[in-house]
């Protein structure tokens, strides 16, 4: 008994963790093969590529699972053996294996439910909603039958508690020396160091196919990866001399440059007409696909109104939002700056003070305000538009009254523009012109809204909360045509980012086609414009058509203007893009160069690229550059620019 106690090395306490990490790999290889049939149509069907998706899927599972076993080797280690073999620590581990057994079957539902609204596995945005938990937990609950999912996950863990109990109750009989247990505990905290050591990310980045990557890596190992690499310095990716870089970008940006130093857009703008001191309502709508249109080929007219709408305003055909997310959008169309790296500037702490479009208007005694239908918390929203000089209206500020509908994102779009509709009159009483930058959120899970407003039931999916989007804008320009300032004021109609942003190529360049539309029908004759272009061209094109006079720090330009050069710059949280001449160029961490061609088609070939072709060159001027204009506060004004500017040479003598 004794030898074969020495030599069975499965005669060990730790069989407790080879138990739980069994039920671990097992769970999530289930778990992949199910993601990978909901995207089987997207995924190669080679056998090479579902091999690669299973063989390192499962090995960055090991991998989390061994992370997660050191703790409780180590604990395993110092238990003696009287208190291990004894009821206390047999009731104890059987509490522990039912709670662990439970968070299993919940982050296996919670990884499903990602993958499903996002198309990858848990990321920046997930550790998002860890911060943002009161939103999150509010949508969740209603858009799900929660209740009957926890039960149902307590009855699946009790049902796999009870069908290991005799494997749980051998464990727990094992007494063990101090000297095998420290030789097992030492070589499990070795494998962690030697995983954490030689496991990256360089893996699970091998295949050209966005699906397979993502079906290729671990939920709870990239959620931990997230959460560690929360910021991602520029040197992470592919850079240029910035002598060069910097011409290369001044040419682009436009003409009467300034005799700045390197990356100092800063130009002016003088049209040779009169300024029109015009009001602006500035809708971002939430998550506003061009998918959903009919002139972009939806035909289950879910937009009635919008439709109209298109045709009797300036409409922008290729347009593109700069990410996936709605602090990206935010970002784009109020600093126009490029999609950076890690987290949006509006998240980032220290993001007062920029160069904004709100600021070019505040100047001039505008009233500039920033209105939203939830908390502004959210997404630090409060805290990026209050350091840059915008008034904050937001769910704290409407009365009982004012509320007729509300969910876990904020009250109804009506609701909100009957909001702004108030807040305009009170600006036009004081003889105030009015810039508004109004964010909406009906167009999100849970899809809810007041009911009998549109003939889809509210709750049944993303068509209904698209339609009554549709439906609360009619109400609102109608309601806004019989205020006395509805003649002199631009309304500017743009969506935040697209509802789904997950595709085959790692920027699917179709996943953020988005409207815009400028509507005046006193002042902007309808028209279309076909040029390509994004979010960071919407301010500068606004100012044009209000011929203001400014010093501009943006890098965008106004796409009306003959010399508009067609490109837009689109990104993830990773990943930053190019777009020109049906070229799509990815910039990505590791010095990763990627360029796809003829992007909106399905079957487009993606290839890594190692020579600096013009189109990277171009790529990389823009984003090194916006790195450059940001780390050194050039489109900062004031101590902040200042201070930005000496702690960005200090470091870099330093280096």
């Amino acid at each position: 008994m004794i030898i074969d106690r020495l030599t069975n090395p499965f005669h060990t306490r730790y069989r407790l963790i080879a138990i739980y990490a069994l039920l671990n790999l097992t769970a999530f290889s289930i778990l992949r093969g199910i993601l990978m049939i909901s995207v089987w149509g997207d995924v190669g069907h080679s056998f090479s590529d579902v091999a690669w998706i299973f063989f390192t899927g499962f090995l960055y599972d090991i991998v989390f699972n061994v992370y997660f076993s050191t703790f409780f080797a180590i604990l395993l280690l110092v238990i003696p053996n009287r208190f291990y073999t004894g009821k206390v620590f047999r009731y104890l581990t059987y509490c522990f294996f039912f709670v662990f057994i439970c968070g299993l079957w919940f982050v296996l539902t919670a990884e499903w439910i990602f993958f499903d609204e996002y198309g990858t596995r848990f990321n920046f945005i997930a550790v998002d909603y860890l911060i943002y938990s009161r939103e999150v937990v509010q949508n969740i609950l209603e858009s799900y039958p929660v209740g009957i999912c926890l039960a149902a996950i307590g009855i699946i863990s009790l049902t796999t508690l009870y069908s290991i109990r005799k494997q749980l109750s051998e464990a727990l009989l094992i007494k063990e020396s101090v000297s095998r247990r420290l030789t097992i505990t030492a070589g499990i905290v070795v494998l962690a160091l030697v995983s954490y050591a030689g496991m990256g990310q360089s893996l699970r980045e091998v295949p050209q196919n966005n699906y397979v990557r993502e079906l290729a890596s671990s939920g709870p190992y990239q959620f931990v990866a997230a959460f560690r690499n929360n910021k991602l310095d520029y040197s992470l990716y592919r850079q240029g001399n910035d002598n060069d870089l910097s011409g290369l970008l001044k040419n682009q940006v436009g003409k009467n440059q300034k005799l700045g130093g390197l990356y100092d857009i800063s130009r002016d703008i003088t049209p040779g007409r009169e300024e029109k001191r015009l009001n602006v309502i500035l809708v971002s709508v939430e998550s506003l696909s061009a998918k959903y249109f009919e002139r972009f080929g939806n035909s289950k007219k879910i937009t009635p109104f919008m439709n109209q709408l298109f045709k009797e305003g300036l409409l922008f055909t290729n347009f593109y939002a700069t990410g996936t997310r709605t602090d990206r959008g935010l970002e784009a169309i109020t600093l126009s700056v490029p999609p950076t790296p890690g987290r949006s500037i509006v998240k980032r702490p220290d993001n007062a003070d920029y160069y904004s479009l709100g600021k070019v208007f505040q100047d001039r005694g505008y009233d500039v305000s920033f209105l939203y239908g939830g908390i502004g918390f959210f997404d630090n929203m409060n805290a990026f538009f209050s350091g840059n000089g915008y008034n904050i209206v937001d769910q704290t500020d409407y009365t009982d009254d004012e509320v007729t509908f509300k969910n876990a994102w904020g009250v109804c779009d009506e609701d909100l523009y009957h909001k702004a509709i108030q807040t305009a009159n009170r600006s036009f009483e004081e003889k105030k012109p009015f810039f508004f930058h109004i964010m909406t959120t009906s167009n999100h899970r849970p899809y809810t809204y007041p009911e009998e407003k549109i003939d889809i039931p509210s709750g049944t999916n993303r068509s209904g909360a698209v339609k009554y989007t549709d439906y609360a804008m009619r109400q609102f320009l109608t309601l806004a045509k019989g205020q006395p300032w509805f003649d002199d004021t631009v309304f500017v109609l743009v969506a935040d980012h697209c509802a789904n942003s997950a595709g085959k190529v790692g920027l699917p360049i179709e996943k953020y086609h988005i409207p815009f539309l400028i509507y005046s029908p006193k002042y902007i004759a309808p028209g279309e414009i076909d040029k390509i272009a994004s979010q960071i061209d919407i301010a500068p094109t606004l100012l044009s058509l209000l011929d203001f006079r400014y010093e501009s720090r943006f890098f965008g330009s106004d796409i009306l203007n003959d010399d508009f050069v067609e490109r837009a710059l689109i990104g993830n949280y990773q990943k930053l893009g190019f777009y020109k001449d049906n070229e799509l160029v990815i910039l990505s961490p590791g010095q990763r160069v990627e360029q796809v061609l003829d992007p909106e088609h399905n079957d487009s070939i993606i290839e890594e690229i190692v020579a600096l072709t013009a189109p990277v060159i171009e790529a990389m001027s823009w984003y090194q550059g916006g790195d450059y204009v940001l780390r050194h506060g050039l489109n900062r004004f004031g101590n902040t620019g200042q201070r930005l500017a000496e702690r960005a040479k200090a470091e870099e003598a330093g280096s």
